[in-house]
Order: C-alpha cells, then sequence, then structure tokens
C-alpha cells in the first residue's frame, strides 16, 4: 500500500519539472539561501541528532523559509537517514499518535517507511499504526519534496517515521520524545526530527510578529515547558506547538546546546495584506 498526495497541485506543483523549478527557487531567490543544498558531511552516518522547525503551508508562502531548514540539513546528513516527522492533526479523523508505515508517494519519488523504527515505537501504547490519520492530513506530505530533492541532487537517502497527532496533553508530549528517543538508542542511530508547523494564523501582521517571537524565544532557549506555557497563556494559534515540544525534548535528550534561528516571514511578507497573516519559521536545533 502506498499513500498517494492529497495537496498536490494545490499546496505544491504536480508537474515534477515544475516543483524541482520553484523547489530550487526557494534556494535560490533574493530571500533565500542564495544557492542549493550542498553535502559537507563526508561521513557515511550523520553526525549527531538534529532538529528541526518547517512549515507545512502553501508553497507560495512557506516554502523560501522551508529552504532554511533543508540547506542546513543537507549540510549534516550521511548516506542514509531516518527522519522523524511530527505533524499536528488538522481533521481529527484517526489515532490520537498515529504512525504510517505506507510508502509516500510524491511526484519526484516514493519516500520508504524506516519499518524497524516503527515497529518498535508501536510496542509502546501510546503510538497506533494508522492510516486513517493521514489520508486528508498535508502537513508532512509537504516535506516530503524537499527531501526527495535533496535525493536526486545526490545528497542522502532517507527513509521516514510519519507521526500524527491530536488532542494530547503537556506530559504526553514529552512521553513520545522519550519513546523516539530510547528507539533511537536501541537502534543505535542518530535521526532527524521534523515539528511540521505554521506559527500564528489570521491575525495582524503586528500582532502576529510579537506572538510568534514569544515562542521563538522559548525554543531558542531550549525552553519546552515554557513554550507551552507561553502558547496557552498567550492564545497562540500554532498548529504544531506540540510537536516542537517533543522535537526539542528529544533532541535534549540527545545532548542538543544550540537552537538557530535560520528564517522567518509572514504570508503578508509574499501577499503584501498584511491584515491576515500565518507566521512560518525555520530553526535549527542541535
Amino acid at each position: 500500500m502506498s499513500r498517494t498526495p492529497i495537496v498536490k497541485d494545490i499546496f505544491y506543483p504536480g508537474d515534477v519539472n515544475e516543483l524541482i523549478s520553484i523547489i530550487e527557487y526557494f534556494y535560490t531567490n533574493p530571500l533565500g539561501i542564495g544557492e542549493l543544498p550542498l553535502k559537507i558531511n563526508s561521513e557515511p552516518n550523520l553526525k549527531s541528532s538534529i532538529g528541526l522547525i518547517c512549515p507545512h503551508a502553501g508553497y507560495e508562502y512557506s516554502g523560501i523559509t522551508a529552504g532554511y531548514s533543508y540547506y542546513e540539513l543537507s549540510k549534516r546528513l550521511g548516506d542514509e537517514t531516518t527522519i522523524v516527522i511530527l505533524s499536528p492533526n488538522h481533521t481529527g479523523m484517526g489515532a490520537r499518535v498515529a504512525i504510517s508505515n505506507e510508502t509516500w508517494e510524491t511526484p519526484l519519488g516514493d519516500i520508504t517507511p524506516d519499518l524497524d523504527f516503527i515497529s518498535e515505537l508501536i510496542i509502546h501504547g501510546l503510538f497506533e499504526l494508522d492510516d486513517i490519520a493521514h489520508l486528508q492530513e498535508h502537513s508532512i506530505e509537504v516535506q516530503l519534496p524537499f527531501l526527495k530533492h535533496l535525493e536526486l541532487l545526490g545528497i542522502s537517502q532517507f527513509k521516514i517515521v510519519p507521526i500524527c497527532c491530536q488532542g494530547m496533553e503537556y506530559e504526553e508530549y514529552i512521553e513520545m520524545g522519550d519513546y523516539i528517543h530510547n528507539v533511537a538508542k536501541k537502534l543505535n542511530k542518530n535521526i532527524v526530527v521534523i515539528a511540521s508547523t505554521d506559527f500564528s494564523h489570521y491575525e495582524p501582521r503586528e500582532t502576529t510578529i510579537k506572538k510568534d517571537a514569544k515562542v521563538i524565544k522559548n525554543v531558542l532557549e531550549l525552553d519546552e515547558k515554557a513554550l507551552y506555557d507561553t502558547v496557552m497563556d498567550n492564545n497562540i494559534s500554532m498548529c504544531g506547538f506540540g510537536q516542537v515540544i517533543t522535537m526539542l525534548h528529544i533532541l535534549k535528550l540527545f545532548g542538543a546546546k544550540n537552537a538557530d534561528l535560520l528564517n522567518y516571514m509572514t504570508s503578508g511578507d509574499i501577499s503584501k495584506d498584511y491584515t491576515s497573516v500565518v507566521g512560518y519559521c525555520a530553526l535549527l536545533i542541535e
């Protein structure tokens, strides 16, 4: 079985050449990095586990920001990499913590699941094999063309662990991080953990920037509990804040000491409509 794209030709182009062209534009345009991704790590394995925050909106608005995260990822990869992708559940369908073990189709080629990693995770009662939660959920899918593009550039090969969550408490996001870290250690793997999230939604640009700055500060300080409190206390409509909590917790268990803000934009920077914007952020934790 395979998971077929649901936002192809909506969030990103379905045509192969057009998709490659637009991804490469996100890297090379004046607001982007200025060059295509690079392979700097010559070792066969990922030197250390890393975490990334990546947006999941339509590429027109969030693609430039996503490019900053994937550019930094490209410099750290080994030949083969397991990527745990944590996403919110926007639809309410399926299990609370749903893992897919299907192959995921993209216009640039398929990406396979890490079945060994998934088999270890589902031993724990928090996780459930469930494809229903992933059927109409876009926030993992939009990450995959960027990953597949890195494969096409010869930078790395990927297997993924797609995890979609809904309705969880702070302690459960922490517990999920403990389990993921333990499996990675058991399998003797360094991993990449991607928290797929947009930041504040549909408020004026000035309000959005102020709210998002509070969350960004918490991430830069590697303080997942402060992030949770910030979101709750300020009514911040950040759809994947729990996924960021889990990602931060995992990386701290791996010994991460630094977080870097790579890029921040709002949809208004593209649309020029500043009355109601969405915030997008790229951050690296290592």
